[in-house]
């Protein structure tokens, strides 16, 4: 079902209630009132600066685009004795690329027969010998990778978003409750919450530093991302997977691939979803596909606090890529500083200095780095770390958003929760697909839609 052609009264099940599934994931944020929290109860990751020995941790990557190998490096740089085992992906370009940066930065090889193409790569590196996978294909495909990868009992990195539509984040919810029980290790590519100026402000601000949050804003305003135009040996599905980030069912819009790394900053400091959204959007000058480029949505918690979330991909355009909250004692950006009600500085982030006396940022700590370090810490060491849900919670924030801006309406999480919506073929095929003919832009309140 495409979203462009979206109805209301599709989107909605006729269920009276949340299934057990949708229950999963509604309620298990906890406020951020109420006395000083250690790390352990805040569920911090470790933190070290590189992860402890121990036996060799073999690797396959399922996507070698630029996030997959992109991904792969910041593994191998994430402690010893680690190992890129096999590879796949859609495309064979793709996994020829990213062996020769493989060789190239790390003179690293992988065997011939631990390489596969195809859609069904996923499981022929699934069932390749390898520990852990790293997830990094385009996101429609995250949760049928996820529920393959927790069903062959590996440990985890998947990148964000984990779906783009509620069938998919339920699916998601209801895999990373079958990992938990099964003691995987899952972490998933929103590395804000790795990053330690982010963790250490939120350390303060969970301490009490700004009293009750009372309002927030975030932000991801930037240029026109890269696209991808038809090539004359492309077939329509090919065309799509290597324009993806251009193609609701593919990334699931801006919103939801990008703007997730805002909303889960939020979604972490406040403690829980929002309840309901109200947005709006359009598109102005996307040259491909059939997304958004710009988005605004307020988004209304249980309390009665309000958050604004706002984001563009537009050349010439203003940037702004940030995170706000506002408190009854203060105020923070939530990455380094916090401020009290009168602008006076209460808390800023030590950052190591370089020679000239400049604070150097994440020079020490890089957070695509550390991510890594977190899982491979909490494998080696036997820590618990499950990721996976609580991405899907911002994720699904960010679909809810999206939901709002194109139809114009107000839309609420229990009716996230409830929907059947579900975006993209049933069948994965390299032809004719019959999307990009019919592929439509989102109209706020056009009752034609759907």
């Amino acid at each position: 079902m495409s979203e462009s052609n979206f109805s209301r009264r599709k989107f909605l099940t006729s269920a009276a209630t949340i299934g057990a599934v949708g229950a999963i994931g509604v309620n298990m944020l906890s406020s951020c009132s109420g006395p000083k929290k250690t790390a352990v109860a805040l569920n911090l990751p470790p933190l070290l600066e590189k992860a402890p020995d121990g036996p060799p941790i073999k690797v396959g990557i399922i996507g070698c685009g630029g996030r997959g190998s992109g991904a792969m490096i910041n593994f191998l740089d994430a402690g010893p004795n680690l190992i890129i085992y096999a590879m796949g992906d859609t495309f064979l370009d793709n996994v020829t690329a990213c062996r020769e940066k493989l060789k190239k930065e790390k003179n690293m090889e992988v065997a011939d027969d631990k390489v596969f193409v195809g859609f069904d790569a996923y499981e022929k590196v699934l069932d390749s010998g390898v520990d852990m996978v790293i997830l990094a294909t385009p996101p429609h495909f995250r949760p049928l990778h996820f529920e393959a990868a927790v069903q062959a009992r590996k440990n985890i990195f998947m990148e964000k978003p984990v779906a783009v539509d509620p069938v998919g984040i339920r699916s998601v919810m209801a895999s990373a409750k079958k990992a938990e029980s099964l003691g995987l290790k899952i972490v998933t590519g929103t590395q804000r919450r790795h990053q330690l100026d982010y963790v250490e402000t939120y350390k303060q601000i969970m301490s009490g530093a700004i009293g009750e949050i009372t309002s927030a804003n975030c932000y991801w305003n930037q240029n026109q991302l890269w696209y991808r135009n038809p090539q004359a040996s492309w077939s329509e599905m090919e065309y799509m997977i290597r324009d993806w980030v251009n193609w609701q069912w593919l990334s699931g819009d801006h919103i939801v691939e990008q703007h997730v790394h805002n909303l889960d900053v939020m979604t972490w400091f406040i403690g829980k979803h929002p309840v309901k959204a109200v947005g709006f959007g359009s598109r102005q000058r996307r040259v491909t596909g059939d997304q958004y480029d710009n988005f605004s949505v307020d988004f209304v918690y249980d309390n009665g606090m309000h958050m604004h979330s706002m984001c563009r991909q537009i050349n010439g355009t203003a940037n702004n890529n940030s995170e706000f909250i506002m408190g009854t004692e203060g105020k923070s950006n939530c990455c380094n500083t916090i401020w009290n009600l009168q602008d006076k500085e209460k808390f800023a982030y030590k950052y190591p200095l370089d020679e000239k006396g400049q604070p150097m940022k994440n020079v020490k700590m890089n957070p695509y780095v550390q991510e890594h370090i977190d899982l491979i810490t909490c494998i080696r060491q036997n820590i618990p770390i499950n990721e996976a849900e609580q991405t899907a919670i911002s994720n699904m924030t960010a679909i809810m958003g999206r939901m709002s801006a194109y139809t114009g309406k107000e839309v609420t999480w229990d009716e996230m929760m409830n929907s059947d919506l579900k975006l993209g073929p049933t069948t994965y095929v390299m032809g004719k697909v019959g999307i990009v003919d019919k592929a439509k832009v989102a109209i706020p309140g056009d009752a034609n839609q759907g």
